[in-house]
């Protein structure tokens, strides 16, 4: 028997079809949700992070919620083991005792209404 040999254009047509299957799975791999870099943190860790650099390591968020085009609203603990309520956006944090206190309080309203203004009994009243 003669020993098999191997047909170049056969060669190149493995070979093609072996990169066109790895950028398919490249492509699969960064365009699904997280990609190769693992995606964008949550909403929640985002404003947690945004505390610790703008309060310090030692911040504690007691209550968070939701609020428009994606912004949060809640309760930290600060240094002073004061509650303190907050506004993070992706960009930016305000806490109440921020010396903006006017536009801490426009914003509240605009992403988070309703945030301050329930009822007693929804935030813990005495029974």
């Amino acid at each position: 028997m003669a020993p098999r040999r191997v047909r170049v254009e056969r060669l190149i047509a493995v070979l093609g079809a072996a990169v066109l299957i790895l950028g398919v799975l490249l492509l699969w791999l960064v365009t699904r949700s997280g990609g190769l870099g693992g995606g964008e943190p949550s909403a929640e860790d985002r404003a947690r992070a945004q505390l610790r650099d703008h309060i310090g390591p030692d911040a504690v968020v007691r209550y968070t919620e939701a609020g428009r085009r994606r912004a949060v609203c809640g309760y930290v603990t600060d240094q002073q083991g004061q509650l303190v309520v907050f506004i993070s956006r992706p960009n930016r944090i305000l806490l109440e005792t921020d010396p903006l206190k006017s536009e801490f309080d426009e914003m509240l309203r605009d992403v988070c209404p309703g945030f301050l203004t329930r009822a007693p009994a929804a935030r813990g009243a005495r029974r």
